[in-house]
C-alpha cells in the first residue's frame, strides 16, 4: 500500500497536521532568510538586497564590545544557577508529590502549583514589586512590623539575583513536575514491591527505585535545557529589572533588544542572534555526544 492509501483514509489527521506545519514554515523557517543582515551593513534606505556584504565585519565589532562580554558572561551567570535551581527543583516536587497518598490533597496542590505557569511575566513582575519592593513592598512591611530591618530584595545586585532566581523557580517548579509524574505514573509497582520485600523505605525507593527509573527523562530534558544556556528570558529579565539594579541585567537577549530595536542596529542584533543559536546547537549537540558515551540514548 503506498502514501496515497493512507493519505485517502487519513486525510483528516493530515488536514490538522498541516496548521502546525504551516506556523513552523512561517514563523520558523521562513525568518532564516533574514539571517543576511548579519553580513552586510543593513540600512533601510537601500532595502535587504541592496546593502553591502560585509562578510564577518560585523561580528568583529560586536566581539569588541565591552556590552557583548558583559552580556556573554550574565547570560551563562542566570542560566547555569537556573538550570542548577530550576530543573532541579521539578524533580524535587515530582519525587515528593509522588509520595502524597491523599489523591484530593495531591490534585488540589498540583493545581496550585501549575497556576504561576499561565501568568506572562509582566504580571508576576508587578507582583514581585508590590511584595518585594524596598519602599512599600508587602513583605518588607511586615518584616518592619516585626521588627527588622528591610531588605531591598529588588533594588540591590546581589539581593535582585536571588530574588530572580526564586522567582523562576517559583514560576516554573509546578509546570515541570507534569513530565516527571507522568514517567513516574509508568514505573513498573513490581519493582516497589520488591524493594519492599528488601526493606527499603520510602525514601529508599525514591533514590533506588524511581530516580534510576526516570533518568532516561531527565538526561532527554537536561540535554534540551543546555541548548538554552545562551538564551535566556528577555522577558523574566525586561519585568525584573530596574536602574537601581544593573550589574546581571544586560543579557544577550536583552542586548538583542537595545542594539535591534531601540538603536536601529539590525545588522548588530541579527549577528548576535546568530552567535547566540550556534553556540546553542553546538552546546545540545556536545551535550548530546556526551549523554551517549555515558549509556544514554540522547535524542539525535
Amino acid at each position: 500500500m503506498g502514501m496515497t492509501f493512507y493519505l485517502r483514509r487519513d486525510w483528516q489527521l493530515y488536514l490538522l497536521l498541516m496548521v502546525p506545519l504551516a506556523f513552523v514554515l512561517v514563523f520558523k523557517y521562513g525568518p532564516m532568510s533574514g539571517l543576511m543582515l548579519a553580513f552586510k551593513d543593513y540600512k533601510i534606505a537601500k532595502g535587504f538586497w541592496g546593502s553591502e556584504w560585509v562578510g564577518f565585519e560585523v561580528f568583529q565589532q560586536i566581539f569588541a564590545k565591552p556590552d557583548f562580554t558583559r552580556a556573554v558572561r550574565n547570560t551563562l551567570l542566570l542560566n547555569v544557577l537556573d538550570l542548577i535551581f530550576s530543573f532541579t527543583m521539578p524533580i524535587v516536587l515530582a519525587l515528593l508529590l509522588n509520595e502524597v497518598k491523599s489523591v484530593r490533597f495531591k490534585k488540589i496542590n498540583q493545581t496550585l502549583l501549575y497556576l504561576p505557569h499561565f501568568l506572562s511575566w509582566v504580571i508576576i513582575g508587578a507582583l514581585a514589586y508590590q511584595l518585594l519592593s524596598e519602599g512599600s513592598g508587602v513583605v518588607n512591611n511586615v518584616i518592619e512590623m516585626l521588627g527588622g530591618t528591610r531588605i531591598p530584595f529588588l533594588q540591590e545586585d546581589n539581593n535582585w539575583l536571588i530574588s530572580y532566581l526564586a522567582i523562576g523557580v517559583w514560576q516554573s517548579m509546578g509546570w515541570g513536575t507534569i513530565i516527571y509524574l507522568a514517567s513516574i505514573s509508568s514505573i513498573n509497582p513490581d519493582l516497589y514491591e520488591a524493594a519492599t520485600v528488601d526493606g527499603a523505605g520510602r525514601w529508599r525507593k525514591a533514590w533506588n527505585v524511581t530516580l534510576p527509573s526516570i533518568r532516561v527523562t531527565i538526561v532527554t530534558l537536561l540535554i534540551m535545557n543546555l541548548g538554552k544556556i545562551m538564551e535566556g528570558s528577555f522577558e523574566r529579565i525586561y519585568a525584573l529589572q530596574n536602574k537601581a539594579t544593573t550589574e546581571f541585567t544586560t543579557t544577550i537577549p536583552v542586548l538583542v533588544y537595545r542594539w535591534g530595536i531601540e538603536s536601529g542596529n539590525f545588522s548588530r542584533a541579527t549577528a548576535l542572534g546568530l552567535f547566540q543559536a550556534v553556540i546553542g546547537v553546538v552546546l545540545v549537540l556536545a551535550a548530546d555526544r556526551i549523554a551517549k558515551k555515558l549509556g544514554e540514548d540522547g535524542l539525535i
